[in-house]
């Protein structure tokens, strides 16, 4: 009975103590430091959220055209129907400033080709923006925003220092709710070819839920750095699935330095090289211990892989330190790398390891393009024609070793003969032609019927018609 009246006082003592504790512990506070800070994203939220924008854009365009415009015999009996009328589209996304002079990113299908776009910031500003720099195949677009200054801006971090599992939030403005933050991970890296869209390339892929209008919106670390441009979704019902897709931070970061350069079009390094990845059958029978990198089954005479000695039959496994296993992470490795830098590729020939420094160059104009429009003289007048070469064929995305006189504009009566951009004329009436002054003569006095040789994605195509 004593003891038991020693024990209570006791006990009694230490449950006030923990409830004291437990008051003082309850109370908020900022984050300290790393461990801390994952307990909250509130504080880093407040840090970055003013530099992610809204984006509202417009497009107009026309409607729809009557199939008989331009043709001399019916265009008179069809005419005022099918009148085009203007159409206006609208499209929201996100972007981020990155720079306080209004340098603003965004992705190409949010702001490409509108006739209008409207910024707005967290604070409600407005500013009218134009864009400086678009790219349909990566997706993404560098804005300037009109008359703005001094405002916040997001650091962009190396985005090859990004690690699988660290944690991220994503920043937007998804279905024109208003801004919003969600958090995952780093699910994946090095992801080429699997968004859908008009994006294609190298990808960061998150868990963190990006939803229609997070489209250019902000992929942050846990110290408030861009490490990506979210871009896509891979989904099956159009919502959110827990795999996301950014743009890499290093990328933009090319963007952004050709956007200041003046550039309206951004210039690729050219590698001048066809490649395909080493699955487990190659690797064996090239000697490999594992499948890695790029074999390189093609190269063009004036490839700079080529100058600095690579040839058919190696294998690519590294550019700048980072491995390599598709031709899309090649394309972003020299994108990020940038013209008139030097890259240090490394690669394997006959199983013993090797290293060569390449230009990153611009797909050169030789020979000569020749760039040429057909005149009245000839059966297809305004049909304009350039020589293949290396640029030319990078432009339309021919393949490496096309030939012949390549079409830029088909004109109107080469497009009703079927002539598309980026077809490849090999030959007219069976002659071969191999320059645009080739084309011009075998076209001035033709017989009553021509037949073009052409080349299209690869495939070879006669294409027949009479004067």
């Amino acid at each position: 009975m004593i003891r038991s009246l020693f024990i209570w006082p006791i006990a009694l003592f230490a449950l006030v103590l923990m409830l004291a504790a437990g008051s003082v512990w309850a109370q908020p506070k900022v984050p300290q430091s790393q461990a801390e800070i994952s307990l909250s994203f509130a504080p880093l939220v407040r840090q970055a959220a003013p530099a992610v924008v809204n984006i509202y854009a417009r497009k107009v365009s026309q409607g729809r055209v009557s199939p008989f415009q331009d043709d001399p015999f019916f265009r008179d009996f069809f005419r005022g129907f099918g009148t085009p009328q203007p159409r206006v589209q609208n499209s929201l996304g996100s972007g981020v400033i990155l720079s306080e002079d209004g340098i603003v990113v965004s992705n190409y299908h949010v702001v490409g080709e509108a006739t209008d776009i409207r910024v707005v910031l967290t604070d409600r500003r407005e500013f009218a923006a134009r864009v400086l720099l678009g790219d349909a195949d990566s997706d993404l677009a560098i804005l300037q925003l009109d008359g703005a200054t001094a405002l916040p801006a997001l650091p962009l971090r190396d985005s090859d220092q990004v690690e699988v599992g660290e944690l991220v939030l994503a920043i937007g403005n998804p279905f024109g709710v208003g801004q919003t933050v969600s958090s995952g991970i780093v699910s994946g890296l090095a992801r080429s070819g699997t968004a859908t869209g008009a994006g294609r390339g190298y990808f960061i892929q998150t868990d963190a839920p990006i939803n229609p209008g997070n489209s250019g919106g902000a992929l942050i670390d846990m110290a408030g750095r861009l490490i990506g441009i979210n871009t896509r979704i891979l989904s099956r019902s159009g919502g959110s699935n827990g795999i996301g897709f950014a743009i890499p931070a290093g990328l933009v970061a090319q963007y952004v330095a050709q956007a200041r350069a003046g550039n309206t079009v951004f210039e690729r390094p050219w590698a001048g090289m066809v490649g395909q990845p080493v699955n487990a059958d190659l690797a064996a029978s090239l000697g490999l211990d594992t499948p890695e990198g790029i074999i390189v089954s093609d190269l063009h005479p004036l490839s700079p892989f080529a100058a600095a000695g690579i040839r058919v039959g190696d294998v690519i496994v590294g550019v700048d330190d980072a491995p390599v296993n598709s031709p899309a992470e090649m394309l972003f490795r020299m994108s990020v790398t940038g013209i008139g830098g030097v890259s240090d590729v490394a690669f394997m020939r006959r199983g013993q390891a090797q290293r060569a420094t390449v230009p990153m160059i611009l797909a050169p104009d030789d020979p000569p393009a020749e760039t040429t429009t057909l005149t009245a003289r000839t059966v297809l007048p305004g049909l304009r024609v350039a020589r293949a070469n290396p640029a030319v064929i990078g432009q339309f995305g021919l393949p490496l070793m096309t030939r012949g006189v390549v079409t830029l504009d088909p004109g109107q009566l080469g497009a009703r003969v079927g002539l598309q951009p980026g077809d490849s004329i090999l030959a007219v009436n069976g002659v071969a032609v191999a320059r645009p002054r080739d084309l011009a003569r075998a076209l001035t006095r033709p017989p009553n019927r021509v037949e073009l040789e052409v080349s299209r994605r690869g495939q070879r195509l006669a294409l027949r018609f009479r004067l």
